[in-house]
């Protein structure tokens, strides 16, 4: 079993933004849900509902970003 970085997804109120992403992004995007569901057991049927949480796992283990962001306050 492959250890994803991105666990179950949260049902949570979404805020709509809109974003193009490269053509190769993605089909990678779309390959990372069809992992998800086949990991996870969690059908992904819209790879899109990924981008938030994706981002949300990078910022939690940036160090750098933790750290600035402790400073500002």
């Amino acid at each position: 079993m492959t250890k994803l970085k991105l666990g179950p997804l949260a049902d949570d109120k979404p805020v709509k933004i809109t974003l193009e992403l490269p053509a190769a992004l993605h089909r990678d995007l779309t390959a990372y849900a069809d992992v998800l569901t086949r990991e996870g057991g969690q059908p992904v049927t819209d790879p899109t509902k990924l981008i938030g949480p994706m981002i949300a796992r990078f910022m939690a283990t940036d160090r750098a970003f933790a750290k600035a962001r402790r400073n500002q306050s």
